[in-house]
């Protein structure tokens, strides 16, 4: 669930995030189509598609531990860079001479793979993209492996070095030193092994593979070459492995203690964690205005998603504003499709949250991207929910202004499938007056999206009706027909101008199979004239349900659709 922004922030080559995710989709299409044209064969009756969908998240606390794994992981590099500069730069003041052979191959080298390997993963880390919890655990496993690999020749070069190394040196002195030798590399091991386990979230048995894994890699190094050089004494290099095994076990308890008991912790915490007489139990997600919890009423006990403001967010006055308009107007809103509010209410530290339905199921930008575009039955089915809502919502005067994919969640209510539920009113605008936003827009200011705007929102057009909705109700039957929006530029002013100036090409120029009456729906939402779009939300609905296709998808295809990514292992909780 996403928060409504004024305009999606450009990435660094000027697209936004709606934009990049999309032209990757658009630079990939071999399995969309096929996908979505699956669904119907050619006498119309429903059969399953053939490839099976690809895989989410499994649950809603994954969604927590991949932000949080996220941060850490970046945490992390940005620490390893600090610590390989601080220590190679004291090389530099103590080495004379710098770039003898030995130095250069035991040291300088290593040092500059590893820095280039951190810069790597910094780069990958910091990219404004999703990253799935496996692909962010196959980051942590390069990351801590690069790590182990570069100090395991920090561990090796001393000790075995061209001079014979400090294992001779300090096997011809008494042998109770050896033990004061190990200590040193231990240090930084134990530095490392603790660390995973306090930073990185995890599973008590996945950390307890992993720090063995890491404190068993020097110990076998170090056994491995002391066997292989006569000239080192067996008793010395026991005495050495001996005292370093002992305090890299102590690394893994502590490492794994730590891990487990921090989990707890914040698993307790966040269930601890009480907003009026409500107890939250998982982050659902996470948007530029606030946070959404899944969360369950301490006397009925029902499960409903709590959206609060962000702590540091309720200093600005214009943002809790905006966030208590959005609970006063889609509380008035009754319609089935529109997200229904429970109750709202202000913590005694000033956490501002309202309380309403949770909806387990799939964002329309998340069906997408996993499954492909829908086909044409489907989409006529989803949008004609969408006009129910907006037909209320218009009715009382409230224009959305924010209708985009990643706003439209499709669940299963009732007993009934493919429910689309309309949600986020936080830029909805009073026709004309605005009487209940004073203050909280400006002419001249762009509120939504930009993939998704109508030509007279992206101009900045104070005054918007019924139709600006209608405009975004197209493009959003645009993706969800091509897998994405109907103009897709380099940045956010190119996006704009294209909705105000270029005529948008025939849906069926993407889509071939797709019947003329639905290119021609798409081709009038899409006009730049208000005048010459469908007045109303009601008018659009009947055009759609007048689609010769529009009775194709049935309950019966839904269900079976959702039992199919069930099976599949796919998450309806997105």
């Amino acid at each position: 669930m996403e928060d409504p922004v004024l305009v999606e922030p450009p990435l660094a080559d000027g697209r936004t995030e709606t934009e990049d995710a999309n032209r990757q989709r658009r630079r990939s299409p071999s399995s969309t189509v096929q996908f979505a044209t699956s669904y119907h064969d050619e006498s119309g009756d429903f059969r399953p598609p053939h490839r099976p969908p690809a895989r989410g998240p499994s649950s809603a606390q994954s969604l927590e531990v991949q932000s949080l794994l996220r941060r850490r992981l970046q945490s992390v590099v940005f620490i390893g860079l600090g610590v390989n500069g601080f220590f190679n730069g004291l090389r530099l003041l103590r080495l004379d001479p710098l770039l003898t052979r030995s130095n250069i191959e035991q040291i300088w080298a290593p040092a500059g793979l590893y820095l280039l390997a951190l810069l790597a993963l910094a780069t990958v880390l910091r990219q404004k993209q999703f990253y799935s919890l496996a692909q962010l655990r196959w980051l942590e496993v390069a990351t801590f492996g690069i790590t182990t690999l570069y100090f395991l020749g920090e561990t090796y070069f001393p000790l075995f070095g061209d001079s014979g190394g400090w294992l001779i040196t300090y096997a011809q002195r008494h042998p109770s030193e050896m033990s004061i030798l190990a200590r040193q590399p231990s240090i930084f091991w134990m530095a490392i092994i603790v660390g995973y386990g306090m930073f990185i979230p995890n599973t008590g048995f996945r950390c307890a593979v992993i720090t063995i894994a890491i404190a068993l890699s020097p110990l076998i190094v170090i056994a491995t070459a002391g066997l292989l050089r006569p000239d080192i004494p067996r008793r010395s290099l026991t005495l050495f492995l001996a005292e370093m095994a002992m305090w890299m076990a102590c690394a893994v308890a502590m490492a794994i203690y730590g891990s487990s008991k921090i989990t707890v912790l914040r698993q307790e915490a966040l269930a601890a964690r009480k907003l009026g007489q409500y107890v939250l139990k998982q982050q659902l997600g996470r948007g530029g205005m606030g946070e959404v919890y899944l969360a369950e009423h301490v006397l009925l006990k029902r499960p409903c998603a709590i959206k609060l403001i962000r702590p540091d967010r309720t200093a600005n006055p214009s943002t809790v504003q905006r966030f208590l308009r959005e609970v006063q107007v889609t509380s008035t809103l009754t319609h089935p499709n529109t997200v229904q509010i429970f109750d709202y209410g202000q913590t005694d530290d000033g956490t501002v949250f309202y309380a309403m339905e949770y909806l387990p199921g799939l964002n329309l930008e998340q069906l997408v991207s996993r499954y492909g575009p829908l086909p044409a039955p489907r989409v006529i089915y989803v949008l004609r929910q969408l006009c129910g809502a907006l037909a209320e919502a218009h009715t009382v005067g409230l224009i959305h202004r924010d209708i985009k994919p990643s706003n439209v969640i499709l669940c299963n209510r009732g007993g009934r499938y493919d429910v689309a539920k309309l949600l986020d009113f936080g830029l909805v605008r009073m026709q004309s007056t605005d009487r209940a936003g004073t203050g909280l827009t400006q002419e001249g200011l762009i509120f939504g999206t930009p993939a998704y705007m109508s030509a007279e929102q992206a101009s900045g057009t104070k005054e918007l009706d019924a139709r600006s909705d209608i405009y975004s109700l197209g493009a959003l039957l645009w993706f969800l027909s091509t897998g994405e929006p109907p103009f897709v530029r380099d940045g956010v002013v190119q996006t704009l101008a294209a909705h105000i100036n270029e005529l948008v090409s025939p849906l069926r120029s993407h889509r071939p199979e797709f019947p003329e009456d639905l290119d021609s729906i798409v081709q009038r939402c899409l006009a730049k004239d208000p005048e010459q779009r469908f007045p109303d939300a009601p008018s659009l609905e009947r055009a759609l349900a007048e689609c010769g296709s529009a009775a194709a998808w049935t309950q019966t295809a839904a269900a079976a659709w959702w039992d199919l990514i069930s099976d599949a292992g796919g998450s309806p909780a997105g």
